[in-house]
């Protein structure tokens, strides 16, 4: 997978993980895609440690689904850190 197509994959895969996760997550695109793409990196490790598959293409759902993983892993961890996955009312 190129470096472009490797970057969108990570800002969609961070958007989706933000809009599956409750709660507010701060940061706006550039945040989102660092996330994604720290995710789909984590993605992609564990699931060529653990499936022996990786983020190979961009149009493979495997792919779309080990970095949405990662990037819910990602975002959950930032959460923690950070203290602001609490919902606001």
């Amino acid at each position: 997978m190129g470096f472009i197509a490797f970057l969108i994959l990570g800002l969609i895969a961070g958007a989706i993980a933000k809009a599956i996760l409750p709660g507010r997550q701060g940061g706006g695109w550039i945040a989102t895609l660092i996330l994604g793409v720290i995710g789909a990196l984590l993605g992609g490790w564990i699931g060529s440690a653990i499936f022996g598959v990786g983020v190979d293409e961009f149009w493979d759902l495997g792919s779309w689904l080990l970095a949405i993983g990662g990037a819910i892993i990602v975002l959950l961890i930032w959460g923690l850190i950070t203290g602001r996955n609490k919902s606001r009312n």
